[in-house]
């Protein structure tokens, strides 16, 4: 895929995130590439819902999609998948922890055909506000579980910015409805033999009380999903794994 103008599908999954949301999707739109904005709002119920209809109808956004109940993170991004025409895709939160700034530098590998799928990564030195220890901590067990069954060397599984080729995204077995996300498609881009690279980016993480969502329960549930995922493959890998380079 060595196209310098690439289409960047950006998929935003919105939950009750009125208060940030229109900032975060001005801050894509303003980023210097070609981008496609798909944003699915799952049952909000705090104005969320209206606020993307208007920015809809005044072309911030290319699309919206409403879900009439609430499924869970990944529902919302498989949602935004299944709707997306860009020639790559990444995850783009609805609050304003992640910055788009970022996405020109991790879009380049897979212009330039050097990888399937970029992880951008909050642990490698870029700038970051300083928050909870054990949300670190977990966050590197996580990591270093998950890389003892993938074999692969990633510094931050559970980021949020994950490009990934839409040829291939498209094709991967994904089935996880709420933050197990993260670790499927990392077991699935493994077990494709996908080429994975990881830069630094910026974060600036949110407290509890700013609207932060994810908890320990969830921290609980990656380990189950760490086994599930990476020990059951499904039986159409051959449908889906790319051909070795």
């Amino acid at each position: 895929m060595k196209n310098q103008n690439l289409l960047l599908s950006v998929v935003v999954p919105a939950y009750n995130e009125a208060a940030t949301v229109e900032a975060a999707l001005r801050r894509v739109r303003e980023v210097p590439l070609r981008v496609e904005i798909i944003v699915v709002n799952d049952a909000s119920t705090d104005g969320t819902r209206e606020i993307l209809d208007q920015l809809a109808g005044n072309g911030l956004v290319d699309q919206v999609i409403h879900h009439d109940k609430n499924r869970g993170k990944g529902a919302g991004i498989r949602s935004g998948i299944a709707a997306a025409t860009g020639d790559a895709l990444v995850v783009q939160d609805a609050d304003l922890e992640y910055d788009p700034a970022d996405l020109p530098a991790l879009l380049q590998p897979i212009s330039s055909g050097r990888a399937d799928a970029v992880y951008g990564s909050r642990f490698q030195g870029g700038p970051h506000r300083v928050l909870y220890f054990w949300h670190y901590i977990g966050n590197r067990f996580l990591t270093l579980l998950s890389n003892m069954f993938t074999n692969l060397n990633l510094s931050d599984l559970e980021t949020c910015y994950k490009l990934v080729r839409m040829d291939l995204i498209k094709r991967l077995p994904l089935s996880s409805n709420r933050f197990g996300f993260e670790v499927e498609i990392t077991a699935r881009l493994a077990q494709a033999g996908a080429r994975i690279w990881e830069m630094p980016i910026t974060y600036s993480g949110r407290t509890y009380a700013e609207g932060k969502k994810i908890t320990w329960r969830d921290g609980f549930a990656a380990l189950f999903h760490i086994l599930r995922y990476n020990v059951f493959v499904p039986r159409n890998r051959r449908d889906w794994r790319l051909p070795a380079k």
